[in-house]
């Protein structure tokens, strides 16, 4: 008797320890579970959308985060004006020939959209607020504000935010962070390599100049442009100023506005086919009477030059402003 009692308590013995770890593999499969299943919640310039899983396929309407994208390692499945991309982005990394083109970034195609079966679309909302119902209906769409109105950030700031936010969505945080200290980075070199270039006049003015109605028209960059912003991160400082806020960072106007701003050095940036300086202002005494133009403190940057994009772009462009200072 007493040794079939032992038996008995051997067997209950055992069937509790099998219990215990059947209910320790069922809580560890639980919560493993609820791991991979955890939902991400991402906030535009207009909402929150939340997302039960990461997105797979994605369509990118402003060339900005299809520039993200390919930061993270993610590849488009759509994207719009993908032939005007590669003339403007200069990034090394290349978007796939896989990529589909859903039309132009002003009116992308919504049927291409639509049968790309996308799980999230990526847009500025500034382009698109009239279609964003139509978007919606295809897929959950974030819409970004590249843009902030005055007194709610800058470009710069906003950029990495907006690139963090969509390392967030895809679960690439730490992608995300070595590609902003990437930048940074670079920034503290090319910074550097100025200092050691003895560049006597930190000063500047950047340019962009173009023909409109045949007549001479520069943009010129205020300080809450993007790449102002980067150009005084490589201890460079805007001499430009003028009254009032522009969203976009910059004012328009004739060669006479330069007239405050000449002891500055002047980086512009023009196409080739169109150089108003070596066009129609050359001659022009409002502009060759400059004390930058005299003294040969002009500085052109490539005709491609993208002051819009996301962190590699703005690599490129810290390199850009360091080439034509330094060599």
């Amino acid at each position: 008797m007493r040794k079939k009692g032992l038996i008995i308590y051997f067997i209950a013995v055992v069937f509790l320890l099998a219990a215990c770890g059947n209910n320790e593999g069922t809580q560890e499969s639980d919560e493993n579970t609820n791991e991979s299943t955890e939902s991400i919640t991402v906030t535009d310039a207009y909402d929150e959308t939340t997302f039960e899983e990461v997105p797979e396929r994605v369509v990118v309407l402003e060339w900005v985060y299809a520039e993200d994208l390919l930061a993270l390692g993610i590849q488009p499945v759509g994207m719009a004006d993908i032939e005007n991309y590669h003339n403007w982005v200069n990034i090394e990394l290349e978007l796939s020939e896989d990529v589909v083109d859903v039309g132009t970034r002003q009116e992308p195609n919504l049927e291409a959209i639509a049968e790309l079966n996308p799980d999230v679309i990526i847009t500025a909302g500034y382009r698109h607020e009239g279609i964003m119902d139509s978007l919606e209906e295809i897929a959950p769409t974030l819409a970004f504000n590249p843009y902030p109105e005055e007194g709610q950030g800058n470009q710069f700031e906003e950029m990495k935010t907006t690139f963090n936010k969509l390392g967030t969505l895809f679960q690439k945080e730490d992608k995300a962070t070595e590609v902003i200290n990437g930048m940074e980075e670079t920034f503290t070199s090319v910074a550097q390599e100025i200092s050691d270039a003895n560049v006597e006049n930190n000063s500047f003015v950047l340019s962009q100049a173009y023909t409109s109605d045949n007549n001479p028209v520069l943009r010129l960059f205020k300080d809450n442009a993007m790449a102002v912003q980067i150009m005084e991160q490589l201890g460079l400082e805007n001499a430009y100023e003028s009254e009032g806020f522009q969203l976009y960072g910059y004012d328009e106007a004739s060669v006479e506005a330069l007239q405050n701003f000449q002891d500055a050095n002047f980086f512009y940036i023009v196409q080739e086919d169109d150089n108003i300086f070596t066009n129609q202002l050359a001659g022009n005494p409002a502009w060759e009477n400059l004390s930058f133009v005299e003294e040969g403190n002009t500085y052109g940057l490539p005709g491609d030059t993208w002051t819009y994009g996301g962190p590699l772009s703005a690599e490129v462009f810290a390199n850009q402003i360091k080439n034509a200072l330094t060599e």
